[in-house]
Formats: C-alpha cells, structure tokens, sequence
C-alpha cells in the first residue's frame, strides 16, 4: 500500500480550510485516510500550520511521500530538513 501525506479539503464553501493527512494513494482527495497529522488554514494572515511533528516524521520514516504542497508545508515547519539530517545520521 502506497501512502501519502496530502491535504484533505474541509470548511465551507469559499472558506477552505485543509487537514494534513496520511491516505492510501488509491483514496480520493476527502476520502478515507489512515492518520490526521496536522492543519493548515491558508485564509488567515499568514496562513496557520499545524504539524505534529512526531507523527509526520513517524510516517516520512516509514516511507510516505508527501505531495509538493505538504512537502512545502513540511519545510517551512522545518521538518524536511530534520528528516533529511536524521537520513544522513541512519547512513553513518
């Protein structure tokens, strides 16, 4: 089963507000999914993320790929880059 870390869209109409989550690749976009890891609300100023950074590097760990928007949301929150040092240290 491939996962992925992607947004899943929630609020009204015109007011879009996202949960970050962990789904089967197979799933449509609000379908089912496997683990809420955070939230991201693009209509405040500036927008409002929310990352439980455990369970987003639990599942980079285990191999989910994050879609270009999570894995932007993930570097801004400065988890791509723990990631990427945590890979680095695995390797030595």
């Amino acid at each position: 089963m491939a996962v992925k870390l992607r947004l899943k869209r929630m609020g009204a109409k015109q007011r879009p507000s996202y949960r970050i989550v962990a789904a089967d690749s197979r799933s449509p976009r609000d379908g089912r999914f496997i683990e809420t890891v955070g939230t991201y609300n693009p209509i405040t100023s500036p927008a409002e993320v929310h990352i439980d950074k455990e369970k987003a590097m639990k599942w980079l760990n285990n191999g989910a790929q994050p879609t270009d928007t999570v894995k932007n949301l993930l570097k801004q929150e400065g988890i791509m880059k723990e990631f990427a040092e945590s890979k680095v240290k695995k390797g030595k």
